[in-house]
């Protein structure tokens, strides 16, 4: 048998007292003399490694044999991938396109201003981050369902690692700052991940780890919507769920009967649309219209029956106008620098492993490629001009972009069609949702995040690999008992600690041949492998280093 890179076959055979029949057994052998590599020097062994871990796809290859005119023009298509497919655009892709980009605006609109409120920060900031974002998306993104905005894991994040430290409602200039200098270093870290080719980083949040994590962050977003649905005024800052329940049950003096009325109505008509939408993808404009539908009648409902006087808090006047530049309230300096930092480190490589996670996905579906390295650059260079635009961080959200696929996109002109509609939307109807009320956004957000918890795939995970459902679960509680990005720190700790577990100790197991055959396999998984008599023959499933030596020996 053929030892390969990550296995190591061992051969050892059994010393007999019967000399003859050994003797026979060795002649009978056949023997295959072990032939040395070809000589390499250090150098060459170096860059052959180097790009076997940076450059797997060998990015170089298109450019060899070309004219130095078409390297020029690949070269400009590899950075800006609009200029490989926009000159092939066509009006029957247009018609396409615009019918989903209109059908994601009306899922953007109700969305960004849910977000932002998400995140503490004002609503039309949320607006903003679906205007200039999705266009620079557009120019240098290479998927062609993904659809770019605001989105509640990266929105939950922000608020919550930044309100640990300063109050949104004492200091909002100083919040807004904090938020889109956290925003600016996310895309900084995005973008270098995409140009030192470092995308593997990401791998190291496992499906088992994204699961959980997304699950309870969906249980904590749902809860802090609890202060909107219910109609509470003095709420909780903190995140865990038993802050949460305490402060619920500890302010039943302020439940707002109105308010819980509308909330329980809406959340209804959004769930039950969301699974019409699911049920039946052909109706996928059922579920994308609720939102908005449900604005536009809440608002029409606070506005005949004046009803912010009885009790439901509306939004209020919301500012007219597209986005004001912002790079003068970026702060590199100061007690909040390390906070921000560390802010923008795990809110970008969360929302940078939402994004590429969708955009493969949808990639898929439609049998394109998606560059992984290409998108890190795209997102992050999105979110730093975001920054700079009055913007949030943002990425390619995954119930905005099943929207978009279904809705029958062809390019990233869906991108384009959306923000135009919220340009317009920024310049003519922002007066229209003054009178928005709250507890329909709280609504909106429960709706949306409600599938984020997946259990079947959480059950398939418990009968693959109990380990890491065990991971799962520390992502899970970690998030609702402790904080957002502690609980994702111990999963990715005991994921990084389960490939140092299989590396110093690794699997080793017996094999035996296939009668008729040159095929060795585990003797407990093939009942028909037979021992090789004389021989004890065995797999040992992992790369033999200096940390698993002394292991092996004894073992």
């Amino acid at each position: 048998m053929e030892p390969n890179s990550s296995t190591n076959t061992t051969v050892h055979h059994h010393h007999r007292h019967d000399s003859e029949h050994c003797s026979l057994e060795i002649t009978t052998m056949e023997v295959h003399r072990v032939v040395p590599p070809p000589h390499q020097t250090t150098i060459q062994k170096l860059k052959t490694r180097l790009k076997e871990t940076f450059f797997p796809d060998d990015p170089l290859r298109q450019f060899k044999g070309q004219s130095l005119k078409k390297k020029w023009i690949l070269a400009a298509q590899y950075i800006f991938p609009i200029l490989e497919w926009g000159p092939n655009y066509s009006f029957k892709l247009f018609k396409s396109d615009i019918v989903s980009g209109l059908t994601i605006a009306s899922l953007a609109i109700p969305q960004g201003i849910s977000y932002a409120k998400l995140a503490s920060l004002p609503p039309i900031v949320g607006l903003y981050s679906s205007f200039v974002p999705p266009l620079v998306y557009a120019v240098l993104g290479s998927s062609r369902d993904l659809a770019v905005g605001p989105v509640s894991i990266a929105s939950l994040i922000l608020g919550s690692m930044l309100g640990q430290e300063v109050s949104p409602a004492k200091h909002p200039v100083l919040f807004l700052q904090l938020a889109f200098t956290a925003t600016f270093f996310a895309g900084v870290v995005q973008a270098s991940l995409g140009f030192l080719r470092l995308g593997f980083i990401i791998d190291f949040l496992s499906k088992a780890i994204l699961i959980g994590f997304m699950a309870g962050a969906a249980i904590i977003v749902s809860l802090q919507q609890l202060k909107s649905l219910l109609g509470i005024t003095h709420f909780t800052k903190q995140m865990g769920v038993v802050p949460v329940m305490s402060s619920v049950f500890h302010t039943t003096n302020e439940w707002s009967w109105q308010t819980i009325v509308m909330g329980f109505c809406f959340l209804v008509f959004l769930l039950v649309t969301r699974h019409v939408g699911i049920k039946r993808p052909k109706l996928f404009w059922v579920s994308a219209g609720a939102p908005l539908v449900s604005v536009i009648i809440s608002t029409l409902l606070i506005f005949a029956f004046k009803a912010q006087h009885h009790g439901i808090s509306i939004i209020g006047k919301l500012q007219e106008g597209l986005n004001p530049p912002s790079w003068n309230m970026l702060r590199f300096h100061g007690n909040h620098l390390g906070l921000v930092m560390k802010t923008g480190l795990v809110t970008g490589i969360i929302s940078l492993t939402e994004g590429i996670a969708v955009g493969r996905t949808f990639a898929a579906l439609k049998d394109y490629k998606v560059d992984g390295n290409k998108e890190m650059i795209a997102i992050g260079l999105m979110n730093m001009v975001g920054s700079s635009t009055s913007c949030y961080i943002t990425t390619g959200a995954f119930s905005r972009s099943a929207v978009n696929h279904n809705a029958g996109a062809k390019t990233a002109v869906s991108n384009v069609v959306m923000s135009v509609t919220v340009m317009v939307t920024l310049l003519f109807l922002m007066p229209l949702f003054q009178y928005t009320p709250n507890v329909v956004l709280g609504a909106i957000i429960v709706s949306a995040v409600v599938g984020l918890i997946d259990i079947p795939a959480a059950y398939q995970i418990w009968k693959i690999d109990k380990y890491d459902f065990l991971v799962m679960l520390c992502a899970f509680f970690g998030v609702i008992f402790i904080s957002v990005q502690d609980g994702l720190a111990i999963a990715v700790g005991i994921s990084i600690f389960k490939i140092l577990l299989q590396v110093t100790r690794p699997k080793t197991v017996m094999l035996g041949n296939i009668p008729g055959t040159d095929v060795y396999r585990n003797l407990h998984h093939y009942k028909e492998a037979m021992r090789v008599p004389g021989f004890l023959i065995l797999s040992i499933e992992a790369p033999i280093n200096f940390a698993n030596t002394t292991y092996l020996n004894e073992r």
